[in-house]
């Protein structure tokens, strides 16, 4: 899942990207409007965590934005005001969810995963395929009944082609959906990713590649 995070306070943006991260989620990070709407304007998100009073481009405009381009991108929206009316108007405006703060991170990443369910074909919450079982919530993995313990980015990797359902994925598709905007196009770290991962899913080897196309379980 692709996330944007867009919050002028920086000391909260950066930790509520670095724990989103932690859940295998490839984050990008902004502090101001102006910024999202570059942002929204190159990348396809799943998500947008917007808080509501931004600079330079408020966040009412910035998800009027999201609106009007009919981009499938949800909108989580942040505020420090928990009236109803205020939840009610930013909802009106397009929002799909609405936190107020303080909130609880858990509480965020759980709304985070509900509305990035809703960005595609509706999925069970569980995957499972070729003997893979995958929880996206509790963040576990298991092959045949044993649980197999994976770094963030294979987790990531193997929930992105457990939802593609068989079809082929390319390796462009997983470095946008698996990794942020910072990672070089160039490297190989998507194929060194799916070696570690065929090898901590054992064998007989159940993701497939598939020459000048990608790769599919």
């Amino acid at each position: 899942m692709r996330v944007l995070v867009v919050e002028d306070e920086q000391l909260l943006a950066d930790a509520v990207a670095t724990g989103l991260r932690r859940e295998a989620m490839a984050v990008d990070v902004v502090y101001d409007g102006a910024a999202a709407l570059e942002r929204i304007g190159v990348n396809d998100y799943d998500v947008v965590v917007l808080d509501r009073d931004l600079p330079l481009v408020h966040g009412d405009d910035v998800c009027r934005k999201i609106v009007e381009l009919g981009m499938p991108t949800r909108v989580l929206m942040l505020t420090a005001s928990g009236d109803v009316s205020d939840r009610v108007e930013g909802l009106e405006i397009g929002a799909d969810d609405y936190l107020p703060k303080p909130f609880a991170f858990s509480e965020l990443t759980a709304r985070v995963r509900a509305l990035g369910r809703r960005t595609s074909v509706p999925l069970p919450p569980v995957l499972e395929r070729a003997g893979i079982k995958l929880d996206p919530n509790r963040r576990e993995v298991f092959r045949d009944g044993k649980e197999i313990q994976l770094a963030p980015k294979e987790f990531a990797v193997l929930e992105v082609l457990l939802r593609s359902e068989g079809a082929v994925v390319s390796a462009e598709q997983l470095l946008e959906k698996a990794w942020d905007e910072n990672t070089d196009p160039f490297t190989n770290v998507v194929r060194v990713t799916v070696m570690t991962l065929r090898r901590k899913l054992g064998e007989p080897a159940v993701i497939v590649t598939v020459p000048g196309s990608g790769y599919r379980i």
